[in-house]
């Protein structure tokens, strides 16, 4: 039995649902889901060795990869395995105290200068409002945003998997989502690339894993385990868990069918970047997706 750490935002259902299915077990593998407390930390874990998977923004495995001014200072050698989600609802969303229109304000990200944060940028400007309008508050992963957002921490953040709908049921509100910027990813299965035929052969068979538990999922033959996990993952009611389920199957903001990495999501998520963040150094991104995105799963 190979034991892999997965380190991961928010709890994947994906994992919970392959695990209770004995996916893993039939396939050699032990799982073990930590929850990350943000991308920086996410990517120093992995360098380090303490998560061998990890489940990111693509935005991300850029940054590290490509980029020298990432919040680490230091670039790494990085392999995407597979396409996960198209954001489970990403989008930004206002505090319960926060009136229409949108205007300037604090916006809460993980970090400014990578992953959900450009998603954030380009639906403010979408809406009138420039990023040297807004105050950015960096507070963190996914869940950590719910709370500050409710509590009045900042008045904007982007939200998905499930915290979109807790922070809607305590009374915020959605601006815009991620499927009006263009073709989009939200999750990717991301490791450090390596020759280690040992590792590869484990990597190999969580992807097969993850890839036949989506489908499954996609199939509809699995909506009502998929609720039945999700509730309590995610903290969620009866209502609340079949609106994410309606959104897992929700080609354009759901699950990515075979597990997929699609060149104009990748290309949406460059664009972003170059939006906002403009740097040189993504020149070579759309030049090398072979080399950082394994060839079985780019299309």
């Amino acid at each position: 039995m190979t034991r892999l750490t997965i380190g991961t935002f928010t709890p994947s259902f994906l994992i919970e649902l392959a695990r209770r299915d004995g996916r893993f077990a039939s396939a050699g593998l032990e799982v073990v889901e930590e929850s990350v407390t943000s991308s920086p930390q996410q990517f120093r874990s992995l360098a380090g060795g303490e998560y061998d998977v990890i489940f990111t923004n693509p935005d991300n495995v850029i940054a590290y990869e490509f980029l020298s001014d990432n919040p680490l200072g230091e670039t790494m050698a990085l392999r995407v395995m597979a396409g996960i989600d198209r954001g489970l609802g990403l989008g930004l969303f206002r505090g319960p105290e926060v009136a229409d229109p949108v205007h300037a304000g604090r916006l809460g990200v993980d970090v400014a200068g990578s992953g959900f944060a450009f998603v954030a940028y380009e639906i403010l400007a979408r809406h009138g409002v420039a990023l040297d309008e807004v105050t950015i508050a960096t507070l963190g992963a996914t869940p950590r945003r719910v709370e500050s957002l409710v509590a009045g921490g900042c008045d904007y953040t982007i939200l998905n998997a499930g915290n979109d709908l807790r922070a809607i049921a305590q009374g915020c509100a959605p601006v815009g989502v991620v499927a009006e910027v263009g073709a989009y990813l939200g999750t990717v299965l991301a490791t450090l690339r390596t020759a280690n035929p040992q590792a590869l052969d484990a990597q190999s068979r969580l992807r097969e894993v993850m890839r036949a538990t989506i489908d499954d999922v996609l199939s509809h033959r699995r909506d009502d385990d998929v609720v039945a996990v999700v509730r309590p993952l995610l903290d969620l009611d009866e209502d609340a868990a079949r609106q994410h389920l309606d959104c897992i199957h929700e080609p354009s903001t759901g699950l990515v069918a075979h597990a997929i990495v699609d060149r104009a999501s990748i290309a949406t998520i460059i664009a972003l970047r170059r939006r906002h963040r403009p740097s040189d150094q993504l020149d070579a991104v759309l030049a090398s997706l072979s080399t950082f995105i394994d060839s079985e799963v780019l299309v």
